[in-house]
């Protein structure tokens, strides 16, 4: 779990760093809108790994869905209602990167990374509470 939290870190720490630039810039470079997309996705299927884990070894049962994993460790208290929700959402960003369910617009990527970035370590920070690991 620390190895996929630090990863976690280190993904949101580049999607950071290719995103601190103003938007017209950031439009106008498709390599550094694929840096950030990729760097986000990343960034949160180590949250959903870090979920499934923490279902498996709990024994929570078998979860529908990649949100429903979140679902599921808010009723074993290990999210409040707020992460939860928020999880949710990245989980289907994410999968919107991933299957291309549709276009994604790179005015919104920009914007998820300078304002929900947050999310993601909000998220492990309520998990390291849970379990009783110190977050940095």
């Amino acid at each position: 779990m620390l190895t996929k939290a630090s990863s976690v870190r280190r993904h949101l720490k580049r999607a950071k760093e290719k995103s601190n630039t103003d938007l017209n810039a950031f439009l106008s470079d498709i390599d550094r809108q694929e840096i950030v997309m990729f760097n986000l996705q990343t960034a949160i299927q180590n949250c959903v790994d870090i979920a499934a884990h923490i279902i498996s070894e709990e024994g929570f049962g078998i979860p529908d869905s990649t949100s429903d994993m979140f679902y599921l460790l808010e009723e074993n208290s290990y999210l409040d209602n707020q992460i939860t929700e928020k999880m949710v959402k990245a989980a289907g960003f994410r999968n919107l990167i991933v299957h291309e369910y549709a276009k994604i617009e790179a005015k919104q990527v920009f914007n998820i990374v300078q304002k929900d970035i947050t999310d993601l370590n909000e998220y492990l920070k309520a998990i390291f509470k849970k379990v009783g690991i110190a977050a940095d």
